[in-house]
């Protein structure tokens, strides 16, 4: 078999799948087939030609025939002398697309648990399965008025959920908000999708934080915007480095997004930092788009800033939620505020609009307990103080990861997750999808990778610490052991 023609046939089939040699090389980890990068690119550039098993497996991945990749065979035509069959493959706008809190590890847990395997899930925010609760009303008022919520409401949602939210943007200062600027979404993943698409056409920038929760560089580029980070210092309280986000800014940046408390580092920016990003994005007449899914969950008496409160002469986007103040995350319900100098936004308003009336509403029985949950007794503040579920759970994790040699971790001042760092030279760390594989392979226990949150360098994972403490407890001991022995194969 000649190797330049394998090469090409390669090539051919990799293009014509829209599939990357790191999809290849990631596919054949999760199948337990041994195929490096390096492997990888010696096949497509003719150097080498791979053995029957992995030419099987790229076979089998690109959909072609092994006889027709070796050269034995002349056309990708069947056995029976028929024409290939069609193939649809993923939209290119796809490419740039990622979503690892939900990605191939996670595929990979799924299929262990498929084949009898208990897997210890510490990758996702969802309190539900940890034992939390909804609290008692806001399940009974739900159901009480069930049947009236049969119904479409106006698409922006219920009055009386928005009244009890604009109520909300009045407690926490936000200027200039009115009924009409509050918009209810099937949680806060469906309004900053709308709000991208609204915003962004081709060439479009926002600036977006690294690290981050991944949703967001994803709804940018799907928009057709491109997504350009900037850096969250780990040395500064995990705070954004004003320096790079100034660096960044170009004649095509049109908005600067804050995840604030923020996910998957737990950091809460103090109002000298908001104030800071107020002053750039209105030295260079940016939109500011800001992420308060966890503005409740806020430890040691710290107090949570809306950055709109700061910014009423700039055109703010403000999103929060229900999911888990109230750990709701199923019923999914989450709320849009526009507020500041709307003048700046009305033709962008009329497409949010658009957008807004063309799924029709959202969830019509999650809206109608927000007035219930928001201005009821809110028992998540008995979760975050001395005594705490989630605050002692925080206190024991942090200690557990500073413990273990070769790890080292900012403590987390807000929500539930915590972003360690590894020393990558004592682990021998390349690849930080291979490090939360390894783990889950090994320990049966699921993280996500700090690359799942568009971290460039390969030396942070995220922890979920929603578990109860003796589950916690296992899972840490169980890192501690295999950080003991760990060390990456080159």
């Amino acid at each position: 078999m000649a190797g330049s023609l394998f090469s090409q046939r390669l090539a051919d089939a990799m293009k014509e799948k829209n599939i990357r040699q790191a999809d290849l090389v990631r596919a054949a980890s999760q199948s337990g087939i041994k195929l490096g990068k390096s492997h990888m690119s010696q096949y497509v550039s003719g150097k080498t030609v791979p053995r029957d098993n992995i030419l099987n497996f790229l076979a089998g991945e690109l959909g072609v025939s092994k006889s027709w990749l070796t050269g034995d065979q002349p056309s990708k035509k069947n056995m029976n002398g028929g024409a290939a069959m069609r193939t649809f493959k993923k939209s290119t706008k796809l490419d740039n697309v990622l979503y690892d809190v939900r990605g191939p590890v996670v595929e990979e847990a799924a299929r262990m648990e498929e084949a009898g395997m208990n897997i210890l899930k510490l990758n996702i925010g969802n309190p539900a399965p940890f034992g939390f609760r909804t609290p008692d009303e806001v399940v009974y008022d739900m159901s009480r008025q069930l049947t009236e919520c049969e119904g479409y409401s106006d698409s922006k949602g219920l009055f009386a959920a928005r009244k009890a939210i604009m109520q909300y943007a009045q407690n926490k200062d936000i200027p200039n908000v009115a009924i009409n600027d509050i918009y209810t979404g099937n949680g806060v993943s469906e309004l900053i999708q709308l709000s991208m698409a609204a915003l962004l056409d081709s060439g479009d920038e926002v600036l977006v934080p690294s690290p981050d929760y991944p949703l967001w560089t994803a709804c940018v580029t799907l928009a057709g915007g491109t997504a350009v980070h900037y850096i969250c210092d780990e040395q500064a309280e995990w705070y954004p480095d004003m320096e790079d986000i100034r660096k960044k800014i170009t004649p095509n940046t049109k908005a600067i997004v804050l995840i604030n408390p923020n996910n998957p580092t737990g950091a809460l920016y103090p109002r000298e930092v908001l104030r800071q990003i107020v002053d750039i994005a209105r030295e260079n007449q940016l939109m500011i788009f800001s992420d308060e899914i966890y503005d409740r969950l806020v430890f040691d008496g710290e107090e949570h800033v809306s950055i709109a409160s700061m910014a009423p002469d700039l055109f703010c986007v403000t999103f929060s939620g229900l999911s888990k103040s109230h750990m709701i995350a199923g019923y999914r319900i989450g709320w849009m505020i526009i507020s500041g100098n709307k003048r700046l936004g009305k033709d962008y308003i009329e497409g949010i609009n658009m957008l807004s009336n063309m799924r029709l509403c959202s969830n019509v029985p999650a809206q109608s307990i927000v007035q219930t949950a928001l201005g009821g007794y809110q028992s998540v503040k008995s979760y975050v103080v001395p005594g705490g579920r989630i605050y002692e759970q925080r206190e024991f994790v942090y200690k557990a990861l500073s413990d273990i040699p070769g790890v080292s971790v900012v403590k987390p001042k807000a929500a539930f997750y915590i972003f360690p760092k590894l020393d990558v030279k004592r682990f021998n760390i390349k690849d930080d999808e291979k490090f939360v594989l390894d783990l889950l392979k090994d320990k049966k226990i699921l993280m996500i990778h700090g690359g799942g949150f568009n971290w460039k360098q390969p030396d942070h994972f995220r922890v979920v610490y929603l578990p109860q403490m003796p589950v916690l407890q296992k899972s840490m001991e169980e890192l501690k052991d295999f950080l003991s022995y760990y060390r990456q194969e080159d």
